[in-house]
């Protein structure tokens, strides 16, 4: 497993530079701490950063399950490499087990959390959620879903607040089979208003 180095002295005078950057004065009251905080965030939202989101995946031993076993509706947030602003969503993520190798749900939900915790774009979180899965798990097939709004289109540029982008990726045979892909992207989107 690689190793997640975060400096903190760097992004303290980063943050020091970029505030004085702006206009601001980063030792007025309500920013002396900021430089400190924004260091210490860092340490949570890119917690993934060199790190082997497969490790996640305990790969268990069941009775035979053929079928797609889904989990839905996983809320994360990343933020975009672009601009380093936020996108925050719920990813879908299905797999058919094959040989009984089966893995606990909360697994899946680590992937995509710790996936999520590096600088990112949406297609290639979506990507490193299928692979990982694939790799560590070496399933029939694996299919994400994600769907996330993004800040840098809410805030900033075009500013189109609620607007979603949707990404999907398909392995084995979700990309072989239609009506098996049909069936999963039928049970993810299901029930959507």
């Amino acid at each position: 497993m690689l190793l997640q180095v975060i400096n903190t002295e760097k992004i303290i005078k980063a943050i020091r530079m970029f505030l004085e950057g702006i206009g601001e004065n980063p030792d007025r009251d309500g920013l002396k701490e900021t430089p400190q905080r924004v260091a210490q965030m860092c340490e949570e939202i890119y917690a993934g950063i060199g790190k082997d989101a497969s490790e996640q995946i305990k790969v268990l031993k069941s009775q035979d399950h053929d079928e797609i076993v889904l989990l839905k509706d996983i809320p994360f947030y990343s933020v975009c490499e672009h601009h380093l602003l936020p996108f925050i969503g719920v990813a879908h993520v299905a797999y058919i087990p094959q040989g009984s190798r089966v893995t606990g749900i909360s697994k899946l939900a680590r992937v995509v959390d710790m996936e999520s915790k590096k600088l990112q774009v949406q297609e290639r979180l979506t990507t490193a959620i299928a692979d990982t899965i694939m790799k560590a798990l070496r399933p029939k097939g694996v299919i994400t879903v994600i769907e996330a709004e993004h800040l840098c289109m809410t805030m900033r540029g075009i500013k189109k607040s609620g607007t979603k982008v949707q990404t999907s990726v398909v392995r084995g045979i979700f990309r072989r089979n239609p009506a098996t892909r049909a069936e999963a992207l039928a049970l993810i989107m299901g029930n959507r208003e």
